[in-house]
């Protein structure tokens, strides 16, 4: 196999790559936006498409990003590629932040009392609980066993409503700033680019005219 890893990592690898990439966050950092800034279109284009990232981000819908972000930058006419990295904007590091507000702007919104909740059932219970009415649900199918919906919906109501809902205009906020910042900042570096690829190509030509103008005067 050609594409095969050499080294293959093992599941706690993987894992920790993922909250911690190999050279650090800063450095991947790095190396997304060196790859946003030379994406071939115009930098209103790249920008929609980092909207679109950004604001998937703000979203309760975990291992959809990707999905959610492309169609988002179709729609808008953005680029997907950018938006596909921009979702890297939700990482490790940045998604507790986020969940906390999405979710105290959610229950301000729809006027809930987290700590009332909380005290009926964790936070992180509400995601066991959840992911065990997938399960016994599931396995249900095949056993006589009833099915239940209770955790799932706690976690609905409590969690991922209020998630969706608060998430709504910090995610739309959060991204707008990122576009307006992005814009100039893609053009002035698209700029400096092609200035250096002008200069380079008339050097390239000043040097085969003076190859050229060699050649004439040997014959």
């Amino acid at each position: 196999m050609v594409f095969k890893r050499r080294d293959r990592r093992s599941v706690a690898k993987a894992i920790l790559d993922f909250v911690y990439p190999r050279g650090g966050w800063a450095r991947a950092f790095e190396y997304v936006k060196h790859r946003v800034r030379r994406l071939p279109d115009t930098p209103e284009k790249i920008a929609r498409g980092i909207w679109a990232g950004v604001f998937t981000t703000f979203t309760p819908f975990y291992g959809l990003h990707f999905f959610i972000a492309a169609f988002l930058a179709f729609v808008m006419r953005g680029n997907v590629l950018a938006s596909l990295m921009a979702t890297f904007f939700g990482n490790p590091l940045t998604y507790v932040p986020i969940g906390v507000v999405s979710l105290t702007f959610g229950d301000w919104i729809l006027g809930t009392d987290a700590a009332e909740q909380a005290s009926e059932r964790s936070f992180g219970g509400k995601f066991v609980d959840a992911g065990w009415d997938l399960w016994h649900n599931f396995t249900a199918i095949f056993t006589h066993e009833e099915v239940d919906w209770t955790g799932l919906t706690v976690f609905y109501d409590e969690v991922f409503f209020p998630y969706m809902v608060g998430g709504l205009i910090p995610g739309i906020i959060t991204a707008t700033v990122v576009y307006y910042l992005s814009v100039p900042v893609i053009r002035a570096y698209q700029k400096r680019r092609k200035g250096r690829l002008t200069a380079k190509l008339a050097e390239l030509k000043k040097k085969a005219i003076k190859k050229a103008d060699a050649g004439k005067s040997a014959d």
